[in-house]
C-alpha cells in the first residue's frame, strides 16, 4: 500500500526530502537553545554577577547574540520546512487525485460496475484529503516529534544526569495507551468510510432524480433517508472520537506527573548539594516539556494515521485494480470495413452469474447494411451491441469487426470506428459546438452544421439566440429529450465511423423526424453499417434486416415483409402499434414486458 501511494510523490520528491532536513535543523537548534541558556545562568553564578562582554569566557551580550542567531536560524529552518512540506503534500494530493481519475478512465465497464459512483467520489475527495493530511504530518511532524524527543532526552541526561530517567519511564505506558487506542479505532474507521459512500449516494440520487422527487412529493422521504445516512456516519465517528479522546488526558496525566516528579527530586538534589544547579533543573523541565509535547504531537499523528489508513486502503483498491480489457501484444490499428460477425457468442456480466445474458448468438452483418433490432424489456439488445465496441468481452465465442476478432484490435482504434448513441444521452456542460466536437475535435463549423442537418438538429439550433455557441447545462437540462437525442446523433456522425449504433436513440423524437433521420442515413452515409435498436416498428421497417430478440436469444431475422409473414411476435407488435392507423406506445404491450419510457430499461 505504501509503495503504491509513494508513486504519487513523483516530481515533489525533492520537496518531500528537504522538509525533513530543515525540520531536523530546527529541532537541533531548539534543543540547543535551553542548553545555552543554562550555560549563561551558570556563567553568571560563577562570575558572581553579570558580565556584559567576557574575555576569558563568554559574557551576557555574547550569549545573547548566540541565542538570537540560533533563534533566527531555527525560524528560517521552520519556515522552509513548512513551505516544502506544503508544496510536497499538495502536489502529492494533486497526483493522487489525478492517478485515481486516470485509472478510472482506463477501467472497463466490468471494473466500473465494481465501484459505485458515490464510492469513487468519496475516495477522490474525503479519502484523498485524509491521506494528504497524513502525508503532510509524516514528512514534518512525524519527523519532528521523535527527533525532538530523542534530542531532548539526550540533552536531559546531559543536564540532569540520572534524573532524566523519569522521562524514559513514562514512555512505555504512554505508548501502550496509544497502541490500544489505534487497535480500537481502526475497525470503526473501516466501517465509517463505507457509510460515507452511502451518504454520497443519497445526495447523488436525490440531485439526479430531483424532478421525480418533486413530482411525487417525496421530499420528506428523501430528507429522512439522508438523515439516516448522516446519523450512521455521526454515530461511528462519535464512537471513534470518544476512544481517541482518551489520548489527551493520558498525555496530561503523564505530563504533570513527570513535571511534579522532576520538581520534587530536583529540589531535593539541589538541597543535598549533589552538583545539580537550579539552572540545570529549570532547563531540565524545559526538556521535559519538549519530550512530552513531542509525545502529544506524536499521538495526534497517531490518530490521524489511524483514520487515514482506511482511506489509503480504499484509494489503493482503485489504483491497484486491473482493467479486465487489455490490448493484445501486437494489436491491429486498421479496421477494414464495417462488417460484424457474432459467432457462437454467449455472455454474462460476471463470472459468478447464474446464467448467461446472451446465449448462442450467431449473426453476420455485411458492411453498409442497416440492421434493426427489436425485443422486449430485458431481451439483451443493448448487451448485444456493447460487445461490438468491446465494452465487455464475450464469455464464449467471438465477435468480429472487419473480419477480425475485436480482441485483436487496439481498443482506441476499434472504438474510433464504432460510434454509439446510447439509451441515456449525455451532454456535458459547455457550448453546443464543444459538445459536438467530442465526435471530432478538429471538425470545422461547416462539418458541425452538416452533421446537425443529417441528425435534424440544425433547425432547432438556429432558433437559439447564440445558435451553435448556446451554452448547454450539465446533463443537457436546458434542452428537451428529443433535442438532446439529435445532438448526440450529430456528435456520433462527426466521428465518420464505419459502424453507427443507435440504441433506442430516437425514442423521444416524433415519427416524422425519425423518418427524416433514417432517410439522411441512407443517402449520405450508405457505406456505414447502421444498427438501430428501437421499440417502434416504424423505426426499423425499412432496414435491410430486422433481428427479433427474446430472452437473450435471436428469435428471428428477416426483412419487414418476411417477418410479418412468418414471425408472430413481430406481427403482433406491428399490428398493436399501428392499430387503426394510429401509433401507440411501443413494445410495452408485447407479452409480459412492462412499459419502457424513452428507451430506458434495456438490458
Amino acid at each position: 500500500m505504501l509503495k503504491t501511494l509513494m508513486k504519487c510523490v513523483r516530481e515533489y520528491k525533492l520537496s518531500a526530502i528537504l522538509s525533513p532536513l530543515f525540520v531536523s535543523g530546527e529541532v537541533v537548534l531548539e534543543c540547543l537553545i535551553p542548553f545555552v541558556i543554562a550555560k549563561l545562568g551558570e556563567a553568571i553564578e560563577a562570575e558572581g554577577g553579570v558580565v556584559l562582554w567576557g574575555t576569558g569566557s563568554l559574557g551576557i551580550v555574547q550569549y545573547a547574540l548566540i541565542l538570537v542567531a540560533m533563534a533566527i536560524l531555527s525560524l528560517v529552518c521552520g519556515a522552509l520546512a513548512g513551505a516544502f512540506c506544503a508544496k510536497a503534500s499538495s502536489g502529492f494530493a494533486k497526483n493522487l487525485r489525478k492517478d485515481i481519475y486516470y485509472k478510472v478512465q482506463e477501467f472497463s465497464f466490468e471494473n466500473i460496475d465494481k465501484f459505485s459512483t458515490s464510492s469513487l467520489v468519496t475516495r477522490m475527495t474525503t479519502d484523498a484529503n485524509n491521506v494528504q493530511m497524513s502525508f503532510m504530518m509524516i514528512i514534518r511532524t512525524a519527523i519532528r516529534s521523535p527527533m525532538m524527543m530523542i534530542f531532548s532526552l539526550v540533552m536531559a541526561f546531559v543536564m540532569g544526569g540520572n534524573l532524566a530517567w523519569v522521562f524514559v519511564v513514562v514512555v512505555p505506558p504512554l505508548a501502550a495507551v496509544l497502541f490500544f487506542i489505534m487497535w480500537k479505532t481502526m475497525p470503526l474507521f473501516h466501517r465509517v468510510f463505507k457509510k460515507y459512500d452511502n451518504l454520497n449516494e443519497s445526495i447523488q440520487e436525490n440531485v439526479k432524480g430531483i424532478r421525480v422527487v418533486k413530482s411525487y412529493v417525496r421530499e420528506d422521504y428523501e430528507k429522512q433517508k439522508f438523515d439516516r445516512a448522516a446519523t450512521d456516519v455521526q454515530m461511528d465517528f462519535t464512537k471513534a472520537e470518544r476512544i481517541l479522546a482518551w489520548n489527551n488526558p493520558a498525555m496530561q496525566l503523564c505530563f504533570y506527573g513527570v513535571l511534579s516528579t522532576v520538581l520534587f527530586l530536583g529540589s531535593y538534589l539541589i538541597l543535598e548539594h549533589t552538583g545539580l544547579s537550579v539552572w540545570s533543573v529549570s532547563q531540565l523541565i524545559v526538556y521535559g516539556m519538549q519530550i512530552l509535547t513531542s509525545l502529544m504531537m506524536f499521538s495526534m499523528i497517531f490518530a490521524m494515521v489511524a483514520m487515514s489508513v482506511e482511506s489509503a486502503r480504499r484509494i489503493c483498491e482503485v489504483l491497484n485494480e486491473k482493467s479486465t480489457l487489455h490490448d493484445p501484444e501486437n494489436p491491429i490499428f486498421e479496421v477494414a470495413d464495417g462488417s460484424i460477425d457474432f459467432e457462437n457468442v454467449s455472455f454474462k456480466y460476471s463470472a459468478s452469474a447464474a446464467r448467461n445474458v446472451l446465449e448462442d448468438i450467431n449473426l453476420h452483418i455485411k458492411s453498409g447494411e442497416t440492421i434493426g433490432i427489436i425485443g422486449g424489456t430485458g431481451s439483451s439488445k443493448t448487451s448485444l451491441v456493447n460487445l461490438i465496441s468491446r465494452l465487455y468481452d464475450v464469455t464464449e465465442g467471438c465477435v468480429k469487426v472487419g473480419g477480425k476478432d475485436v480482441r485483436e484490435y487496439d481498443l482506441e482504434a476499434l472504438r474510433n470506428q464504432v460510434a454509439v448513441v446510447l439509451q441515456k444521452n449525455v451532454l456535458f456542460s459547455g457550448s453546443i459546438k464543444e459538445n459536438l466536437r467530442w465526435g471530432d475535435p478538429d471538425a470545422t463549423d461547416e462539418e458541425l452544421i452538416e452533421a446537425c442537418k443529417l441528425a435534424q438538429a440544425d433547425e432547432f439550433i438556429q432558433t437559439f439566440p447564440d445558435k451553435y455557441d448556446t451554452h448547454i447545462e450539465q446533463g443537457g437540462t436546458n434542452v428537451s429529450g428529443g433535442q438532446k437525442q439529435r445532438l448526440c446523433i450529430a456528435r456520433a456522425l462527426l466521428k465518420k465511423p464505419k459502424i453507427l449504433i443507435l440504441d433506442d436513440s430516437t425514442s423521444a423524437v416524433d415519427t416524422h423526424t425519425d423518418a427524416l433521420i433514417r432517410k439522411a442515413f441512407r443517402e449520405y452515409i450508405p457505406t456505414t453499417t447502421k444498427i438501430i435498436i428501437a421499440q417502434r416498428t416504424s423505426s426499423v421497417e425499412d432496414a435491410d434486416r430486422i433481428v427479433i430478440m427474446d430472452n437473450g436469444r435471436i428469435e428471428a431475422v428477416g426483412t419487414h415483409e418476411e417477418l410479418l409473414d412468418v414471425d408472430p411476435i413481430y406481427t403482433e407488435v406491428y399490428r398493436t402499434q399501428n392499430k387503426g392507423g394510429k401509433a401507440i406506445s411501443s413494445l410495452a404491450e408485447m407479452g409480459e414486458s412492462n412499459a419502457e419510457e424513452g428507451g430506458n430499461g434495456n438490458a
